[in-house]
């Protein structure tokens, strides 16, 4: 990524913050090119330390390590793809919060202000990305799961989400530039790309290495506490989640999958961490890093 420095492009479902990031940078990047990579790189290691941290913070694996943040580093790398600069990742940050906020409402003193800052959150995302307002499932899921119904919760959520709505429309209205407004939607399409040979073969490795560890944790359920277990089932409806989303985009490009990559990452450190055998995960994992070096250099 850093060699062969990538401009990113908008594409038809990307929103108009992204656009407007891309054309504020427009001028600086074909100057210095090498600014996306290292914009890329910064919000794939803050998201791996955030993720880690949370981790270890609600004890989701047996013995806290760096083996979440590691798996998430070691995912994203598979696939060129999810090392350039994309309204997804970006995306991705802003959720990768959202979740950790949602796995926390059991024990918040302050459900509400919590629950509005995470549907304004979701709000802002879908200005990056139309279709992450799939993610809004995500927070009347995790409410069923973590906290009894109250309906003044949901309708806190709900402002939160359509609160920057609220403002972008004052804003055009205000502006006088109903015309030039587009409103995005969804097109409910099949997900398709062409792949290498390569890259096939590491994707059968992920969800091989997922499926795994999503065995391990099933496994080791018992021995977890309550709210360990809740924490898992919001990983697993964040997956569920952005498993669905390719399938509402216009788009046909491998960058929207990543996504998966935090709730994939969670499930491959459960793998590197509990087989008794230690050459098993260490096997997996130099396997792994055989495939990012094929993709990117083996064509």
């Amino acid at each position: 990524m850093f060699l062969n420095p990538v401009i990113p492009q908008p594409q038809q479902t990307d929103g108009f913050l992204f656009k407007l990031l891309l054309r504020s940078c427009e001028g600086f990047g074909a100057k210095l090119p090498f600014f996306y990579p290292v914009l890329t790189f910064a919000l794939l290691y803050v998201q791996a330390i955030v993720l880690n941290k949370f981790s270890s913070d609600k004890r989701l694996l047996q013995q806290p390590s760096y083996l979440v943040g590691m798996s998430y580093m070691l995912l994203t790398s598979l696939f060129p793809e999810w090392n350039i600069l994309s309204a997804p990742l970006i995306v991705s940050t802003l959720l990768l919060w959202v979740w950790v906020k949602m796995s926390g409402l059991y024990n918040n003193p302050k459900p509400q202000t919590t629950l509005f800052n995470m549907g304004f959150i979701i709000g802002i995302a879908t200005f990056f990305y139309f279709p992450s307002i799939a993610f809004a499932l995500l927070i009347v899921l995790g409410l069923v799961l973590t906290m009894p119904f109250k309906l003044t919760e949901w309708i806190t959520a709900l402002i939160g989400i359509i609160t920057p709505y609220y403002f972008l429309l004052a804003y055009v209205f205000l502006t006088d530039k109903w015309k030039g407004y587009h409103f995005p939607g969804v097109t409910i399409s099949y997900p398709h790309f062409a792949k290498s040979s390569w890259a096939l073969a590491a994707i059968i490795t992920v969800l091989s290495v997922s499926l795994i560890g999503f065995i391990f944790v099933q496994q080791n359920a018992r021995r977890q506490l309550v709210q360990t277990r809740k924490s898992w089932n919001l990983i697993l409806l964040y997956l569920l989640v952005a498993v669905f989303i390719p399938f509402i985009n216009a788009t046909h490009t491998f960058e929207y999958w990543i996504l998966c990559a935090v709730p994939l990452s969670m499930l491959m450190a459960a793998t590197f961490q509990y087989p008794r055998a230690k050459w098993v995960p260490a096997a997996l994992q130099w396997l792994m890093v055989g495939f990012v070096a094929c993709s990117y250099f083996v064509k």
